[in-house]
């Protein structure tokens, strides 16, 4: 079980998860070696998965954020599996969902240029036979950032 200490500090390492227990500390009102362990305990019960930098997009050249909406023709299991190795395999897909609806799948995609959008669902993913039909959605802004999850 959580307590209100451990959902404090889940909200403060989603923040900025390089904090040091001396840091961490100062935000709970514990002590370095009480913060340290109650991490260790999260990071060890699985709540915490990991930690990642955020990164810039438009920095690395990543001027086109897309959502690629994916309908199968078949849910045939060696089919999907093509399908879901062919995502895995392709770094501009940054994460993607199973979902319930018209759409079987949604791609959050990075891309360089509309031109290297185009080849990913024209190249990549149209030609995957159990792929029926692919819809994107090209973001013009994002008004909120990935956030930390509620706690």
């Amino acid at each position: 079980m959580l307590d209100d200490i451990d959902r404090q500090l889940l909200q403060v390492i989603q923040a900025n998860a390089q904090l040091t227990a001396q840091e961490l500390s100062q935000h709970l009102n514990l002590s370095p070696s009480q913060a340290a362990r109650r991490r260790q305990r999260l990071e060890q019960s699985g709540i915490v998965t990991g930690a990642r930098a955020v990164v810039s997009p438009d920095d690395l050249g990543l001027h086109v954020q897309a959502f690629v909406q994916v309908q199968m023709a078949t849910h045939e299991p060696s089919e999907v599996q093509n399908f879901s190795r062919a995502v895995q395999l392709q770094p501009q897909i940054v994460s993607a969902w199973t979902l319930t609806g018209e759409a079987d799948y949604l791609l959050r995609v990075y891309c360089p240029d509309l031109g290297a959008l185009h080849r990913l669902i024209h190249e990549v993913l149209l030609p995957i036979p159990a792929v029926a039909r692919v819809q994107s959605q090209i973001v013009m802004d994002q008004m909120k950032s990935d956030a930390a999850l509620p706690t």
